[in-house]
């Protein structure tokens, strides 16, 4: 039996993977990681393992065990640390004989600076790419991006750590950060047109299957309400991406429009917590990257179902 290893189980990601792996024909045995001695995890595995820190002493010693020990022919990081961790030492880990779902690894480590990120789809002419600056000077950043401003963590995701500035006064407290921590970008669009859209990347400049939902965010920055779309004008956008950026895999774009267009805020070189809501409507990426990395069988566009999602907290009990 094919022994599949979804890291971060017990976080909305992981067992939105294992939920998706789960919820097809095929048997796999699903083997989960968590840092977490009580978590939801074991509901969606066959073996469920707690585990330290990703990155910390030990920790590739660590992770090339359970692969021996378990069998593992595929690994699916679920969570932004491992993802880097695994892109860092590929080379160590698929001596094993194991695969792993990583994205370019040109795009991780560009995912991994939003300034960085900035300057290469800036250099590249990229129509999507938000108006980005490092300048501390007020006065010019209000001239050329207006209030309110953004001020964006250079690393990080879900929206941590971003302060909107309405005034000079709250500026001044954060300045000294900006470059070193923080970029400067205008506050675009609102809440009620985002998006959230998952492709399939070729790894060559295009995609193989793609689905777009109209979403509206949590407090916690995942998707909380999402509604399918099809839209001609993202497809083009997240096209004319990937022709500069070459995402391989499961690849999460997420866009805002304003004044008409649609503005790309990031891009996650992974699966997104939105990828069982995905599954629900008829795009399951966990299996197509199962199939694909294990098997080179080449995706294809699934029929994607029409309709709405809503996220709800539910009870999971586990009798003694």
């Amino acid at each position: 039996m094919t022994n599949i290893w979804v890291t971060g189980a017990s976080s909305l990601i992981g067992y939105g993977i294992l939920k998706s792996i789960r919820n097809t024909k095929k048997t796999y045995r699903l083997i989960g990681s968590t840092i977490h001695k009580n978590s939801i995890a074991p509901a969606f595995t066959d073996v469920c393992i707690e585990a330290p820190f990703s990155g910390s002493e030990g920790y590739l010693d660590w992770f090339i065990k359970v692969i021996k020990d378990h069998n593992v022919d595929l690994v699916i990081p679920s969570f932004e640390e491992d993802v880097n961790f695994l892109t860092n030492h590929r080379k160590q880990i698929e001596l094993t004989g194991a695969k792993i779902v990583l994205n370019n690894l040109e795009l991780v480590h560009l995912c991994n600076d939003k300034w960085v990120f900035f300057e290469k789809l800036n250099n590249s002419n990229c129509p999507y790419a938000i108006q980005s600056s490092l300048s501390s000077d007020f006065d010019w950043l209000n001239n050329n991006f207006g209030l309110p401003l953004l001020l964006k963590p250079r690393q990080g995701n879900a929206g941590k750590g971003i302060v909107k500035v309405y005034d000079r006064t709250t500026f001044e407290i954060h300045k000294a950060e900006i470059g070193k921590k923080l970029m400067v970008q205008p506050l675009i669009g609102n809440d009620n047109e985002e998006y959230t859209i998952s492709a399939f990347g070729d790894g060559k400049g295009s995609y193989f299957a793609i689905m777009m939902l109209n979403r509206v965010l949590s407090k916690w920055g995942y998707t909380e309400k999402a509604e399918v779309l099809n839209n001609v004008s993202i497809a083009v956008a997240v096209k004319k991406i990937c022709e500069i950026l070459k995402p391989m895999g499961p690849t999460n774009f997420q866009f805002r429009k304003h004044k008409g267009r649609f503005y790309l805020l990031e891009i996650n070189p992974r699966f997104s917590s939105a990828n069982s809501i995905r599954t629900a409507f008829g795009y399951n990426d966990a299996l197509m990257a199962i199939e694909y990395y294990l098997e080179g069988k080449i995706p294809k566009q699934p029929k994607i179902k029409q309709g709405k999602a809503i996220r709800y907290i539910e009870d999971y009990i586990s009798l003694s």
